[in-house]
């Protein structure tokens, strides 16, 4: 492999303006030709370092060299790409083709605002790749992409020849796609060979290796301390032995013999061995502190609530919703009782947020026992949460804090922020959510944007929830811990959808 299609990341170090820590210090890293997952909790620097590769992002310290720089293609959706107008225009072989593989819409451009946010992430990522980059960083490819999709997505990116990074919390697209993985944590960056899972267990192995090392060297640390402490004494002894003072003035045998030990060095031998003991007592503290790991955050969230005092939640009767001026949702009669459950699922764009903004509706919960987090939230959003989150008195405070710290991201990391990651943001309105003691949690897409720790730890406690939830979701992982009911929207030929509930 040529040095041309290699990125080689050498001591790179970066610290947004106004933090009390830097994101990452030290990174050191070679990025060779294919995909790369970036993998790490929430607020690790995923994202940083994809837009300091991207050019986006100047970084503090450090050296780049290779293919600078890269496209970055980040998280958000909201506004469409800026070489959308170009793609479309041309009409060459390639083109075309990459349009079909992602089924990019001919109106893309004008549709955009109308387009799910699943298509948008399509034309998103078409676009990327129609620009053919040396290196490609993609965040959060198969937020919003649904199973059909997805399998499209793969197919496209597999093409990729350039030098390619990958931000996402889906394993499998990791595992499926990703020649190594670059974990990002508080006690620097390391590259493991494989996808996700492969680079999980080699990690694993790791961590419990160094707990090892460190359990024999803290051993061996106390045995010395234990070792030093008698030395000590004995050499006070010895010591105390050698001198003459208190001796009678005519004591001149007892005096004799202090010279000779003196003399022989036999009583200087304790305290040559105590300060050798001195030297391995500290070499070992510093064993010790080195082999120790880092911090694990304690995953799973206690979820305080309360079932409605009805029987149910929310009562749909048969009818339709409009999606647009030609599509519509046929309902038949819906009910969701007071603990039950519902995963909600379907193709992009057949109608399933139109479908949680009507049950927002028609629920009979009170506001203030709702709680809804949508698929996306814009910047100004984010920072408002998280100044409501600073305002919040103290007991409350401390509890959303709590549950930010489960779920894997530092508390007053995030309080010290001006903006909050996407992955974070959505801790935080999880969090905030507990604090009503909600009757019915709505969740469009919870898994977006989230590390994979935490996935792990919503999933456990969606699955424990014991008011009524309804959940939007593609994340079959997530489909698989909710259990319960099943709304299903399937697409009609004729562009119409049909809800199907099922056990």
């Amino acid at each position: 492999m040529s040095s041309a299609s290699i990125v080689a990341i050498r001591d790179l170090s970066f610290c947004y303006e106004g933090a009390p820590e830097p994101v990452f210090t030290g990174l050191t890293a070679q990025l060779p030709a294919g995909f790369t997952g970036v993998v790490g909790a929430n607020g690790a620097g995923k994202s940083t370092l994809l837009q300091i590769l991207c050019g986006q992002l100047e970084a503090g310290q450090g050296e780049i060299s290779g293919l600078m720089p890269g496209l970055y293609c980040e998280q958000r959706t909201d506004q469409p790409p800026d070489q959308l107008p170009q793609m479309l225009a041309d009409s060459s072989a390639d083109s075309y083709a990459l349009c079909g593989r992602l089924q990019v819409p001919a109106d893309a451009e004008e549709r955009w605002q109308s387009l799910s946010d699943g298509e948008r992430k399509r034309v998103q990522i078409a676009v990327a790749l129609w620009q053919q980059p040396a290196l490609l960083a993609i965040d959060e490819p198969t937020n919003h992409i649904d199973a059909d999709a997805r399998s499209l997505l793969l197919d496209s990116l597999r093409r990729f020849r350039g030098v390619g990074l990958i931000v996402s919390h889906d394993r499998e697209l990791l595992d499926e796609l990703c020649q190594q993985c670059l974990w990002l944590e508080a006690a620097g960056a390391t590259v493991y060979p494989g996808g996700y899972s492969k680079a999980q267990a080699q990690r694993t192995l790791d961590r419990e290796t160094a707990d090892r090392h460190r359990s024999r060297v803290n051993r061996e640390r106390d045995r010395l301390q234990r070792e030093l402490t008698a030395r000590r004494e004995k050499a006070s002894h010895s010591n105390r032995r050698r001198s003459k003072r208190g001796l009678a003035r005519g004591d001149h045998d007892a005096k004799e013999r202090i010279d000779r030990a003196r003399v022989s060095g036999k009583d200087g031998q304790a305290g040559r061995l105590l300060r050798q003991l001195d030297r391995r007592s500290q070499r070992a503290q510093t064993l010790a502190e080195a082999a120790s790991t880092e911090k694990s955050y304690a995953t799973g969230i206690w979820l305080p609530a309360s079932a409605a005092r009805s029987g149910s939640v929310l009562v749909q009767q048969p009818g339709q919703l409009r999606l647009n001026d030609s599509r519509a949702l046929h309902l038949p009669m819906l009910q969701i009782a007071a603990d039950e459950h519902v995963a909600i699922t379907g193709s992009n764009g057949c109608g399933k947020s139109t479908l949680v903004r009507h049950l927002l509706r028609q629920s009979s919960v009170p506001a203030d026992r709702l709680v809804y987090l949508p698929q996306e939230m814009t910047a100004a959003e984010g920072r408002d949460a998280l100044q409501q989150v600073r305002g919040l008195p103290n007991q409350q405070l401390g509890h959303v804090m709590n549950v930010v710290r489960r779920l894997g991201s530092p508390p007053q990391r995030l309080l010290d922020s001006d903006q909050p990651s996407p992955g974070e943001l959505r801790k935080l309105l999880i969090a905030l959510g507990t604090t009503r003691e909600p009757q019915l949690l709505i969740l469009d897409e919870p898994t977006n944007h989230l590390d994979l720790p935490s996935l792990n730890a919503l999933e456990e406690v969606l699955a424990q929830c014991p008011c009524a939830l309804v959940v939007v979701t593609h994340d079959h992982h997530l489909l698989q811990r909710l259990g319960g009911t099943a709304w299903h929207i399937e697409q009609q030929v004729d562009g119409d959808s049909v809800l199907h509930p099922g056990p």
